[in-house]
């Protein structure tokens, strides 16, 4: 397959002239799918959809390549890298009893990574539902998990009493930040 898109990026004028953006939509399309072949647990056409995206994938390393940036196996080492890092309970000494225990454990992980917020991996191009239903997910992994009405307003006043009572500007902004993120 690599070697097929070195032939078609050298020798076909359509995806000679594929962008990173230009290819964006139609990957989209594809992901969509290929969800589609999941729902309707069509195998057969699952494995044509997965080529489909392994495809896309293959085009955005080419141009990385191109650019001098990254190549397939940049792309595949890192993603390896980073699945070993967020699995310690398979690849190090942490313990888990859960599959929440895991959940929980990779978001605190992606934090340690340098993302300022678990809401950082929520794509903005989600579709609304989607995205709410995604934020919901990645927050509930870091406590923000609520039986009640009243657990949840408990948690705004205690956010509301942490910015009052921080001095420090900027950390008094990412105080109000928590505020708005729990009342919106």
């Amino acid at each position: 397959m690599l070697d097929i898109m070195d032939d078609l990026r050298e020798k076909c004028p359509w995806d000679k002239k594929q962008t990173l953006e230009s290819l964006r939509h139609l990957t989209i399309e594809e992901v969509y799918e290929l969800g589609d072949a999941i729902i309707d647990n069509n195998l057969q056409e699952l494995k044509k959809e997965i080529g489909d995206v392994m495809l896309h994938l293959i085009f955005y390393s080419k141009i990385g390549e191109e650019k001098g940036a990254f190549d397939i196996a940049d792309a595949i080492n890192a993603e390896c890298e980073k699945l070993i890092f967020r699995h310690p309970h398979i690849y190090g000494d942490t313990k888990v009893e859960n599959e929440e225990d895991v959940k929980r454990n990779w978001e605190k992980l992606k934090l340690k990574e340098g993302n300022k917020s678990v809401l950082e991996g929520v794509p903005k191009g989600l579709p609304a539902m989607v995205k709410a239903y995604r934020m919901q997910e990645k927050v509930k992994g870091v406590g923000f998990d609520f039986e009640n009405s009243e657990d949840a307003f408990a948690k705004v006043e205690e956010e509301i009493n942490e910015f009052k009572a921080e001095t420090d500007l900027d950390r008094k902004e990412k105080e109000l930040g928590d505020v708005f993120f729990l009342i919106d």
